[in-house]
């Protein structure tokens, strides 16, 4: 794969049909039922795994937490959260999020759609009035060979649901060659002290690289979509997020900047020769800046995020905390961008084989292509991030499993693996 992130074909799913699906082992092919249960000689396979990744270096340490039926089936740290000071991983070690701040920021944008206060069809523009302005990059090509962009109108006005799916045309500059990709590269949209507002005018400048609503592109769409929360909520980010959804939850150390002292000593760091996560940007939450990054900037723990998975594996809600309302976590957990809805897929369809995605989550939709499938189930939610951070959702076995780590270079093997050994793990 040419992108750092590869295909993340591991990593998203809905809430759709949820028959079996075949599952892959070295000899052959079986069905998972429902109701299959987890056997523990299996499950430490995965303990074998994560202790050689830690032992030859590969990792300085990693989490895992696995929970069915509401009950921890597996849960276990390993290795350290630094080589440095070789403090142990615990459920309060804080680990940075980079993309799977995504899924908190898309839960709480659902909130402020259920609350009335956006909707999916809005015009991008009636928040960021720039927005109103901006054009679509079109390559052309000169019989010489050569390549040049040229800027054409919008066919239809970008929208909350093009942000919220990734279809807006706004995308990133650290990955592809394309060139509307190398304008934001050479735009350094990232330079000096600036918030989300500076910052939505900043992509508000720059070209889309396609039509919006014509094909899903991976980019700073959750950046601009938290501009128009902010806007619509009137409050900060990080404001709304504690009160819709960090403060119901419980998620006391999430959030954007680690400033105690006490607590920068639990931020788990990479080995030092696999510490540069190639997101065009310094992730440091201990230097505070303006910007709160939604699609990238969080921090969490395995106690927080466990929260924030066993809630969207109950449908939207916890501990008698209504996050959401079943219909609208069933229209968050559903496939928006599948044959019908016009929307096309290129080399960078991070979701994956077999996936479609749905209000800021991917979701199994299929068994895909690949032969055997990857293990899953229809109806799986997913993601993960830049630094190899991954949750996946099973509500047909009423499980889900969270890794948290710090490994830009390992984790597309890591979680692919993790994932193999956890369905391995399940009989009937």
């Amino acid at each position: 794969m040419i992108s750092h992130f590869g295909r993340r074909a591991f990593v998203c799913g809905a809430l759709v049909s949820l028959g079996a699906i075949s599952l892959a082992r070295a000899e052959g092919t079986y069905e998972i039922p429902a109701g299959a249960h987890f056997n523990q000689d299996k499950l430490a396979k995965v303990s074998e795994f994560f202790k050689n990744e830690v032992a030859t270096g590969k990792i300085a340490g990693a989490t895992v937490l696995i929970k069915q039926h509401g009950k921890p089936v597996y849960r276990e740290a390993f290795g350290v959260q630094d080589v440095v000071s070789k403090a142990p991983i615990t459920d309060k070690t804080i680990f940075r999020l980079f993309s799977m701040s995504k899924a908190i920021t898309s839960v709480v944008s659902v909130q402020l759609i259920e609350d009335g206060k956006i909707k999916l069809d809005d015009p991008v523009s009636k928040y960021i009035p720039s927005f109103a302005n901006v054009k679509v990059g079109v390559e052309k090509k000169a019989e010489d060979g050569t390549k040049s962009l040229e800027l054409v109108p919008p066919n239809r006005p970008m929208t909350v649901h093009d942000l919220m799916t990734h279809t807006s045309g706004v995308t990133y500059g650290f990955y592809g060659a394309s060139l509307v990709r190398k304008a934001y590269r050479d735009a350094n949209i990232y330079a000096g002290d600036f918030d989300l507002a500076e910052f939505a005018e900043r992509i508000a400048k720059l070209p889309l690289h396609n039509q919006p609503g014509a094909l899903w592109q991976y980019g700073h769409s959750t950046d601009i979509l938290a501009r128009v929360m902010e806007v619509a909520a009137g409050k900060p980010l990080l404001e709304i997020e504690r009160e819709k959804l960090l403060g119901p939850l419980g998620m006391v150390d999430t959030g954007f900047f680690v400033t105690d002292p006490e607590k920068q000593k639990l931020l788990a760091q990479p080995v030092p020769n696999d510490s540069d996560f190639r997101v065009g940007r310094i992730n440091d939450p201990t230097v505070v800046k303006k910007i709160q990054f939604a699609s990238g900037g969080m921090v969490t723990t395995m106690a927080d995020y466990e929260r924030f998975a066993q809630m969207l594996l109950n449908g939207g809600s916890l501990d008698g905390k209504i996050i959401l309302k079943p219909e609208t976590f069933k229209l968050m957990a559903s496939d928006q961008i599948g044959p019908s809805s016009g929307v096309d897929r290129d080399y960078f369809y991070f979701p994956g084989d077999g996936f479609g995605f749905g209000l800021g989550l991917a979701v199994r939709t299929d068994p895909g292509n690949a032969k055997p499938p990857p293990p899953g189930d229809l109806g799986e939610l997913k993601w993960d991030g830049a630094s190899g951070c991954y949750f996946v959702i099973d509500p047909k076995q009423d499980m889900f499993f969270v890794l948290l780590e710090q490994t830009p270079t390992e984790r597309q093997r890591v979680q692919r693996t993790l994932k193999q050994l956890v369905y391995e793990a399940m009989e009937n």
